[in-house]
């Protein structure tokens, strides 16, 4: 069931998804619910993507799947013969629509990937580097793509304006390089590990908050070493 907040917002994307072919800005999202802030967007669009509802396309900017509309939110005109929701694809980037390819629910199921939780990870004061593994979480295989994932449990509220917050558990791809903007598990000297947006200042490395009350650190490219790029997000209610 969703709260009044996350229906609005679901109802909103649909609209203008059908409207104009290309999903809302955060900006847009954000006036159209009265939020103060885009950081209430960010979790409401997570909690739509947990209960799926919704999925984010990676590398494409403003990129939203709508896979399922709540039956009370879809008028009769807008509902598909057989009463099953036919979701579309957006590129946001090329405003071009193509139907999405609905995988059998069994065939869904047996794609499940186990994903090693590997300790916590400071989104805050930095706290010592990766511990060893705890247990294991089963996700979707087709969420994440190619590629060695992990998952680190979430202390503190250094990134809660990019919609991570205490004791989130992030699901982190395994690789040593990123983007300027990505987020990143960063390792400073070897002994402090730590979750922040990577921004490159020349042959500088600064590890950015999401928290104004945090201060952006900046480091030599010697002293940091990349673990790995977040890549999703789980919330436990």
């Amino acid at each position: 069931m969703l709260t009044k907040k996350q229906n609005e917002l679901l109802r909103f994307i649909h609209e203008r998804l059908q409207e104009a072919g290309v999903p809302p800005s955060f900006d847009e999202m954000k006036d159209a619910l009265d939020l103060r802030s885009k950081s209430g967007i960010h979790r409401l669009i997570i909690a739509l993507e947990e209960r799926g509802f919704i999925r984010r396309l990676p590398n494409r900017a403003r990129a939203l799947e709508v896979l399922r509309m709540p039956e009370s939110a879809l008028p009769a005109s807008s509902a598909p013969r057989g009463g099953r929701f036919a979701p579309s694809v957006i590129e946001g980037n090329l405003g071009r629509v193509r139907p999405a390819q609905v995988p059998p629910l069994a065939q869904e199921l047996s794609q499940i990937v186990s994903i090693p939780v590997m300790g916590r990870i400071a989104a805050g004061t930095p706290i010592e580097a990766i511990q060893n593994r705890t247990n294991t979480i089963g996700m979707p295989a087709d969420m994440f793509g190619a590629g060695e994932l992990f998952a680190l449990e979430v202390r503190g509220d250094s990134m809660i304006e990019a919609g991570i917050l205490n004791e989130d558990t992030v699901i982190i791809r395994r690789q040593d390089s990123a983007d300027s903007g990505d987020i990143i598990v960063a390792l400073i000297d070897d002994e402090e590990a730590t979750l922040k947006r990577l921004r490159k200042r020349g042959g500088s490395v600064a590890l950015e908050a999401a928290n104004p009350a945090y201060e952006t650190r900046i480091f030599g490219p010697d002293r940091v070493r990349i673990q790995g790029k977040l890549v999703s997000l789980i919330r436990k209610y």
